[in-house]
């Protein structure tokens, strides 16, 4: 603002003065300058980061091709994937054997679980065999004279109040024809000292035969009742006794 006022100053010489003061080399220096936006500035400075990156990944790739790198990683990721696949194959075969071996382990131990169980019902056959042998080992033929016989009588008592019996009933003879008729059991014992009797309740149960009859079955008797022998009687239509037998207990 002072200078502009000695400007306006009327005395001509200071003004002259002034003048030639401001075109000479002494005169204060004028710099100019240009405001830019942050904005702006921002975007210069991202775009001329960006070019240097950009220049520098390609002389890093171009680096890489002269020195032969590229190449070399390109066959080792191919050797890797090769690999990769050969251990996935055998991955997939191992997992195959293993899934055979655990089927066939499976199947061992169905056929096992089998053959257990074959085993337990072909031991209830043999004791059940053994037991029909010697059922027929204690059999004898009746003589000629008999006609009807009763063989191997059996009893065993099973639980208190209960025996079981077993007999085997026969004809003697080559034209034999069917019989038809019924068996009587009487159970002969003690019951506090004093003799005791049961005869089989209904009067007898039925049976008919042409050469042989195995006979079996469950009495039961009062359980403070001591059982000393069993007697079956066989008889005909008309209630004549055809064959007997007796076994002590």
């Amino acid at each position: 603002m002072r200078p502009r006022s000695f400007l306006r100053s009327r005395d001509p010489r200071m003004r002259w003065k002034l003048f030639r003061r401001r075109l000479s080399v002494s005169a204060p220096r004028v710099i100019v300058t240009r405001h830019l936006p942050w904005p702006l500035r921002w975007a210069v400075i991202a775009l001329v980061f960006g070019f240097s990156a950009a220049i520098g990944l390609w002389a890093f790739e171009f680096g890489k091709d002269i020195a032969g790198l590229e190449r070399d990683a390109k066959e080792e990721l191919l050797r890797l994937r090769v690999e990769v696949q050969q251990l996935r194959e055998d991955r997939d075969k191992s997992q195959a054997v293993a899934n055979t071996a655990e089927s066939l382990l499976k199947a061992e131990r169905v056929a096992q679980e089998r053959l257990v169980q074959q085993l337990k019902q072909l031991e209830t056959e043999h004791l059940a065999l053994k037991g029909d042998l010697g059922f027929f080992e204690r059999m004898f033929p009746p003589s000629a004279s008999e006609k009807l016989a009763v063989r191997a009588l059996q009893a065993e008592a099973r639980a208190p109040g209960q025996l079981r019996y077993q007999m085997l009933v026969m004809q003697n003879g080559k034209a034999l024809s069917e019989f038809s008729g019924r068996y009587e059991l009487t159970l002969e014992g003690t019951v506090d000292g004093r003799p005791w009797s049961l005869p089989m309740p209904g009067g007898g149960k039925p049976l008919q035969l042409k050469q042989y009859a195995r006979v079996e079955g469950l009495l039961e008797y009062p359980e403070e009742a001591v059982v000393k022998s069993l007697q079956v009687r066989v008889m005909d239509q008309s209630g004549s006794v055809r064959a007997t037998q007796t076994v002590k207990l």
